[in-house]
């Protein structure tokens, strides 16, 4: 079993690809969503990605506790992908009550392990724009930096989405 990465920036096509891949190479399918519905606009697009869905998924909402999840849920699938992780830890770092150093250490050191089933991981690229102008979303697009670095190192196969292709980055393309 192992970890598979999908990266990006936004739309471009790192979900779709992320259920097209497991819809292709496994029967049992877990979906480990963290969006939180706060407002009417998360919630139509809560809803939107439901319908791309569509049957033959099974979905765990878990907005902060992603490495619990997979855990218990390992067991009732093949496969369980995460959308996203850039959402979580944005999650993780609004949570006034949460340890955003000890809870990226704690899930980098849950992936790099051998899991029980394959996990799809899906994640936003924030460092190709400009420099954000406050400390915490500077904060954000550092650690979001570093956790995907991280993941991308433990992975078995990364893939990088523009304009809705996948490019195979790890391991790469035989030429």
């Amino acid at each position: 079993m192992g970890l598979v990465l999908i990266g990006g920036g936004a739309r471009s096509g790192k979900s779709r690809f992320a259920l097209e891949y497991a819809e292709e190479r496994y029967a049992r399918r877990g979906f480990l969503a963290t969006a939180q519905a706060l407002d009417e606009e998360m919630r139509e697009r809560i809803a939107r990605h439901q319908a791309e869905r569509g049957g033959g998924w099974t979905t765990i909402e878990e907005p902060c506790e992603i490495a619990r999840a997979i855990e218990d849920n390992a067991d009732k699938f093949d496969v369980i992908v995460v959308d996203c992780l850039t959402l979580w830890l944005s999650n993780i770092m609004l949570d006034p009550g949460r340890d955003t150093a000890r809870e990226l250490a704690e899930l980098g050191k849950f992936l790099e392990r051998e899991l029980a089933t394959d996990v799809v991981v899906i994640t936003n690229e924030v460092g190709c724009g400009i420099v954000p102008d406050n400390p915490l979303a500077r904060e954000y697009r550092d650690r979001a930096g570093e956790l995907n670095q991280a993941l991308a190192r433990a992975a078995r196969e990364v893939y990088w989405m523009v304009f809705g292709l996948a490019l195979k980055v790890k391991p790469p393309a035989s030429t």
